[in-house]
């Protein structure tokens, strides 16, 4: 192997009792230091990552033997345990080990020796490295040397013992106050407790004749949780009228939430019925409710407080029965600090407010939505020409357990039945999804994903983060420093203009 191959791997390891046995016996080289010395011997890497579970007086000795036979280097960290074989504490261990190694060394091959450590550590190491943090092993022996395993078996797992860990008290409580889970949250697919959490929430807030806010990322579900609150509440047989704020035109709003009678305008040939008036007696769904312009604000503040608006061109003013249920993915508490939004207008849709966490941060859920919406594309395309049953194949659940998902599920879905319609076999594979996503890189990746070498200049990695949100925060305020020092968390404008000229942005 050349040098250029090997010096591009990374070694992960627990520090076994056999390690520190062997540095205490009367030998030289490899066999000073047992397993982890014998196989930084026979093969290279870039550097190790050592965890282990002993005193200082212990493992002290041993490190400074390492060190002194091995010109690798090495970072070594002490695993709070309550036990070698903990498994969750284990997993916590080794899952932030390979962490770390995977962000400092983004582009170089992960490599995990077996040897050392319990059949617990073993087993967790061989879970996450053909999972979450795809790996080769290695093993190491007086018998046959090192050598590199091949495992002859993939595994498709979640394994996240901190699900059990984390307290559903909060969850038990909601439960207990005899208000059970209506049906109408049934779409709504997850075994994460935050999640669980959230639709009792909701379910809560269905009962009861208040305004609510659901905040979060696009295609995390705001509508699917609304269109549930509206169907677990007393307004269940009347209407539900969603609207998506952020496509009607600014001349048109009144018009649109409010209508308008015949020759209000030109064009207004006949009388129209506003999203208001048709939502009468049932929920209005207000998506995207951050896009208003703050006139619209102001007309919609007044129906909230009042239940009557009047409609473009009339002097008549007519009264509703509406629940509003709105969605942003704004922060609206940030937009009015700014002045974007109004503050009262906030405060009477923010009563019940539930924050929807992106998909990535659902533990657990990535399996079963993926499975869920590969059922229902199956279905959709079952009768259509070359239709073939798909499923997903082991490699294919990994590469999606990896994925961050900036869309959410509406990502997910998409990428899924692109994937279906694509894949020649039964089985979508990590190819086909590889070819069904959308790969470009943000902002963020692009950043922090860099490979850190001879040429790297960590300077102009931050005079870019700075110059890119600082125009962003000016454009945002229209050019006003002090409103864009808060925006950034500045302290002041002078502290603003003092970054401007460091980091070279151009204004």
């Amino acid at each position: 192997m050349s040098p250029e191959v090997s010096l591009s791997r990374v070694l992960v390891s627990w520090i076994g009792r056999a390690d520190l046995t062997a540095s205490s016996a009367e030998s030289e080289g490899a066999e000073a230091a047992g397993p982890i010395a014998s196989t930084l011997f026979a093969e290279r890497f870039r550097c190790a990552y050592l965890l282990y579970n002993y005193a200082a007086e212990e493992i002290t000795p041993y490190l400074n033997l390492l060190h002194s036979v091995i010109d690798t280097p090495i970072e070594s960290a002490r695993a709070q345990l309550r036990s070698p074989v903990h498994y969750h504490d284990i997993y916590q261990a080794a899952d932030g080990c390979l962490a770390k190694a995977c962000a400092e060394h983004p582009s170089d091959t992960l490599c995990i020796l077996l040897s050392p450590g319990t059949p617990a550590m073993q087993a967790v190491w061989v879970l996450l490295g053909k999972t979450k943090y795809p790996a080769v092993f290695f093993q190491s022996s007086v018998e046959e040397g090192v050598e590199q395993v091949n495992i002859p078996f993939d595994i498709s797992a979640e394994f996240l013992p901190e699900l059990s860990a984390r307290s559903a008290r909060q969850v038990g409580r909601l439960l207990a106050a005899d208000v059970p889970i209506d049906a109408a949250f049934d779409d709504i697919l997850t075994q994460d407790p935050a999640m669980c959490e959230l639709i009792a929430q909701a379910n809560v807030m269905a009962t009861r004749e208040v305004p609510v806010l659901i905040h979060g990322e696009t295609g995390t579900g705001k509508e699917l949780f609304a269109t549930a609150i509206h169907n677990a509440s007393p307004r269940r047989d009347r209407v539900f009228v969603p609207v998506n704020c952020g496509a009607i035109p600014r001349e048109l709003a009144d018009s649109a939430l409010f209508g308008h009678v015949k020759g209000a305008f030109t064009g207004a040939g006949a009388s129209k019925a506003g999203y208001f008036e048709r939502a009468d007696g049932g929920t209005l769904f207000l998506d995207e409710l951050g896009e208003l312009s703050l006139d619209a604000q102001v007309r919609l503040l007044r129906v909230l407080q009042t239940g009557d608006f009047y409609p473009v061109g009339s002097t008549v003013a007519k009264g509703v029965d509406v629940r509003v249920i709105a969605a942003t993915n704004r922060n609206l508490v940030q937009e009015v600090a700014m002045g974007r939004f109004r503050e009262d207008l906030f405060y009477r849709v923010a009563v019940g407010v539930l924050n929807l966490p992106p998909l990535r941060e659902r533990a657990g859920d990535l399996p079963l939505l993926a499975d869920a919406l590969l059922q229902r594309i199956n279905r959709d395309a079952a009768g259509q020409p070359g239709f073939v049953q798909k499923k997903i194949s082991v490699e294919g659940r990994n590469l999606i357990r990896q994925h961050r998902w900036p869309g959410n599920i509406r990502e997910l879905n998409s990428t899924l039945l692109r994937a279906s319609l694509w894949s020649q076999n039964k089985r979508i594979d990590a190819a086909d999804l590889e070819a069904a996503m959308f790969r470009g890189l943000s902002q963020e990746q692009g950043v922090l994903g860099r490979t850190i070498d001879e040429v790297f200049d960590i300077h102009s990695v931050i005079d870019e983060v700075v110059r890119h949100y600082v125009v962003r925060a000016l454009t945002q305020t229209g050019e006003n420093r002090s409103k864009a020092a808060a925006l950034l968390g500045l302290g002041s404008y002078q502290t603003l203009n003092g970054w401007i000229k460091k980091h070279g942005v151009e204004t």
